[in-house]
């Protein structure tokens, strides 16, 4: 134990045992704002306020009866720590354009990073119900859309969907993941999610190498509320299928997953004349789609990545230059982050995809992540979320 200034401090294995937890789960307290980390000068690690720690601890030791709130949620499935996001404690800059996406949800899933076992692929039977079921749909209907009626359909179809054993969700989520590629009106039904993908969003080819990298930057973020509706739904022990579409629905928002499309829009109006197009956003009284974000402080580590992949490819370059030229000449650090959704943006305009093409991107990543969240969520006490008082009305 140090002091530091008043305040008297420990270290991170000071608190895993004050705690009883691992050491790793202090950093998923430090993501969730549990806890508050500190740099420790002049030597390696972090130190944490004593009075913090103890205040946690008196909550978990009486906590007695009360129900779980989302602040409660301990996760291991993902991290986010000094701008820098971790699957399963390895960084994802080690993991993109390494190891194929389907390997990255193996390692979410199961903790282990290794090619999956088994294809992912869904049963003819169930495949061909959801194709007949997307193509009744309007041609103006969204891929997010299309994707959700191929979810509840392929959970109506599946005998085995309340099979909640480790081994049965992962079933699950490889025909899940299956449905939501190949009921788009792709050709494909075999290969890598990356390949089959790809011809859905645009008439032009796309890189699948690229494809697969922006799945893996997607794949998970901690607790977002598209997440906290997914585990809340595992809480009740809904099988998989009403947990994805639970996911789904809360994506659908301007504010989560519908941003990319957003970004896309406003970047179709900045590469012609990126300070015009920010005059106008600006004079209305909103922000800039695509930049700042809630979480990171300097850089958005996904956006870097993949805008760094996307410098490499001269199809980008306008939006590129379009970018650099707003992120040049905004203010307040903070606001100049270009962050995943106008990242999304830039490969959706290089390669011409259509309009909503990032969020079916979004939603397909996601759902791996979504899946890690149920196998953790159907380890807890069940219903830990319910009220336990009725309201008054």
């Amino acid at each position: 134990m140090t002091d530091k200034g008043d305040a008297r401090h420990l270290t991170t294995a000071e608190v895993a045992s004050r705690l009883e937890i691992k050491p790793e789960t202090v950093y998923a307290y430090v993501s969730r704002g549990l806890l508050t980390k500190i740099p420790a000068s002049g030597r390696r690690g972090s130190l944490f306020r004593e009075d913090e720690v103890a205040r946690l601890a008196h909550g978990r030791r009486h906590g007695g009866d009360r129900r779980a709130t989302v602040e409660d949620i301990v996760s291991t499935v993902s991290r986010i720590e000094d701008d820098q996001l971790y699957y399963r404690g390895r960084n994802v800059a080690d993991l993109v354009t390494a190891h194929p996406v389907e390997s990255v949800a193996n390692l979410l899933w199961t903790g282990e990073l290794a090619p999956p076992p088994e294809e992912f692929t869904a049963p003819t039977e169930i495949l061909a119900t959801c194709r007949a079921a997307v193509a009744a749909l309007p041609d103006s209907v969204r891929l997010t859309d299309r994707m959700r009626v191929a979810v509840t359909v392929a959970g109506a179809s599946d005998q085995l969907r309340f099979d909640l054993s480790p081994q049965g969700v992962r079933r699950t989520a490889r025909i899940l993941l299956a449905v939501e590629v190949d009921s788009l009106g792709t050709t494909h039904d075999s290969g890598t999610l990356a390949h089959r993908l790809g011809p859905s969003l645009s008439e032009h080819p796309i890189p699948t190498d690229l494809l697969d990298s922006t799945l893996t930057l997607l794949a998970d973020h901690g607790l977002a509320i598209s997440t906290v509706a997914a585990r809340v739904a595992a809480s009740a022990r809904v099988h998989p299928y009403g947990i994805i579409s639970a996911g789904l629905g809360a994506l659908d928002s301007q504010y989560h997953g519908a941003a990319s499309t957003v970004a896309y829009r406003f970047l179709a109006e900045a590469i012609p004349d990126p300070l015009a197009a920010a005059s106008d956003r600006l004079r209305l009284g909103g922000g800039l789609p695509g930049f700042g974000h809630l979480v990171y402080q300097t850089t958005d580590p996904r956006a870097e990545l993949l805008l760094t992949e996307l410098r490499t490819i001269p199809a980008a370059q306008s939006a590129l230059t379009a970018i650099d030229t707003l992120t040049t000449h905004l203010g307040a650090p903070h606001t100049a982050i270009p962050n995943i959704d106008l990242a999304l943006a830039v490969l959706m305009h290089a390669y011409h995809m259509r309009p909503d093409a990032g969020e079916a991107i979004f939603a397909l990543a996601r759902t791996i992540g979504w899946t890690a969240h149920t196998l953790e969520e159907y380890t807890e006490p069940p219903l830990r979320f319910r009220p336990t008082r009725t309201p008054t009305p």
